[in-house]
Parts: C-alpha cells; sequence; structure tokens
C-alpha cells in the first residue's frame, strides 16, 4: 500500500488544512478529498499525518492495523 497526498492547502474559512490523499493498492488507487482542523500555524508533519489518517479511515481498510510512531 502507497499513501500520497496532492497539495496541502489552508481554507482559512473552515479554518482547517485540505489534500487529496491517495491510497494504491495493488493496482487500484483510492482518492479521498481530506482536512485536518488546525491553525495555519499548525506543524506541516501533523498536517500531513491526520490527513493520511483521514483518508485511511474513509477507505476499507482497518485503520486498527496501521502503526504509529
Amino acid at each position: 500500500m502507497n499513501i500520497s497526498l496532492g497539495d496541502v492547502r489552508y481554507n482559512a474559512t473552515a479554518g482547517a488544512f485540505e489534500a487529496r490523499v491517495d491510497i494504491a493498492r495493488g493496482t487500484s488507487t483510492f482518492r479521498y478529498p481530506c482536512s485536518v482542523a488546525g491553525p495555519v500555524t499548525m506543524d506541516m508533519d501533523q498536517v500531513r499525518d491526520g490527513l493520511k489518517r483521514r483518508a485511511m479511515r474513509m477507505s476499507d481498510t482497518n485503520p486498527d492495523l496501521m502503526s504509529h510512531i
């Protein structure tokens, strides 16, 4: 499985970071529009991790199978 993010943008009206997240499994790619609420000063590593977690929740992959650092 491979997870990749599109351009991450801040939506000031919603107070959230938004991005397209692609999850590739085998020969299929699944695309999810995701957002993570937070201030514009939020650490980008936290933003990216949050967006990936959201996409995993939206997919049919069991998030309990994912490891966290």
